[in-house]
């Protein structure tokens, strides 16, 4: 068996990938004479060159090329590992930022911030929210919330709630004086609160009972992309809303608004953290997703 030093490898890792003495030196904060030094000493105890050597230049031997391709990842895998181990012992902190689409802001992530920051105070949480889609890399975000049909099949996704539905609401004024529909196409004889995303797009209604699905394009008599807004216009009578259950179900319950068609509104999976898939991220990032991990269980504990 060959006595070596971790050192000596991690010494010629270094001067194989940068091709430079002094480059590889500053990387592993020694001198470019000890590095020199470390490397001709592995040498002779290899009893074969890893490098050709110039006054201008450094070139890997076809041994040290051998060499390279095994230990190379091997030693990425152990400095990952010493890093992970190492910040066991540290508090997470630095800058967290999440894009996600208005309604899990609200209704599922508004919920988990202040536990979170409390849990974490050394994180820096941003949460921007969104309705088009962002590419996350591109824009600089750690991760993203997104519905189970928008994610990305390279992603790693975690669940940050329970399902949801959607509800289909007027005020109880409205409905009596211009009647209850009872089909989802009678919706298509009465005002609606439509929503217009960023892109230019007003997407159909969408319902399901027993397998049938039926999309309906309700004239619009106000499009409205702030919540209140729209909640505040279905409350005064306008017409019919079709919305995210949570924001409504407190109207509902005092019976400002009258939810309708509910046979024809099926629950659906909650949104998904989503974010990179890397060995290693970052620890805000890490202990966001542990967090999430421990409220869904407590959640599922409580019945939610």
């Amino acid at each position: 068996m060959i006595d070596f030093d971790y050192r000596d490898l991690a010494a010629f890792v270094a001067v194989a990938r940068t091709r430079n003495f002094r480059r590889a030196a500053r990387e592993q904060g020694v001198s470019t004479s000890s590095l020199s030094q470390r490397l001709r000493e592995l040498e002779e105890r290899l009893g074969v060159r890893l490098l050709n050597r110039t006054t201008r230049s450094v070139a890997v031997t076809e041994a040290g090329e051998m060499l390279l391709a095994r230990v190379g990842p091997a030693m990425t895998e152990v400095n990952e590992a010493l890093e992970q181990v190492r910040g066991l012992r540290e508090a997470p902190s630095g800058r967290l930022r999440i894009n996600a689409p208005p309604p899990a802001v609200d209704l599922v992530l508004a919920p988990m911030v202040g536990p979170f920051l409390r849990a974490y105070p050394k994180v820096d949480l941003e949460i921007a929210a969104e309705s088009t889609f962002v590419d996350i890399v591109g824009a600089s975000f750690d991760a993203g919330v997104r519905y189970g049909e928008h994610l990305a099949q390279d992603m790693i996704a975690v669940s940050l709630g329970p399902p949801q539905r959607y509800a289909v609401v007027a005020s109880p004024q409205y409905i009596a004086q211009h009647g209850l529909p009872t089909e989802p196409n009678h919706l298509l004889d009465h005002p609606a609160i439509r929503t217009r995303f960023g892109s230019g797009t007003m997407l159909d209604w969408e319902f399901e009972k027993a397998g049938r699905i039926v999309k309906v394009s309700p004239p619009a008599s106000l499009i409205a992309v702030y919540q209140p807004l729209a909640l505040r216009a279905a409350i005064d009578g306008v017409g019919f809303w079709m919305t995210f259950e949570g924001w409504v179900r407190e109207a509902v319950k005092s019976g400002a608004l009258v939810s309708v068609l509910e046979d024809w509104c099926p629950p659906f999976p909650g949104p998904f953290l989503y974010y990179p898939s890397r060995r290693q991220p970052p620890p805000a990032l890490a202990a966001f997703v542990a967090f999430v991990g421990e409220w869904r269980k407590r959640e599922r504990r409580s019945g939610k």
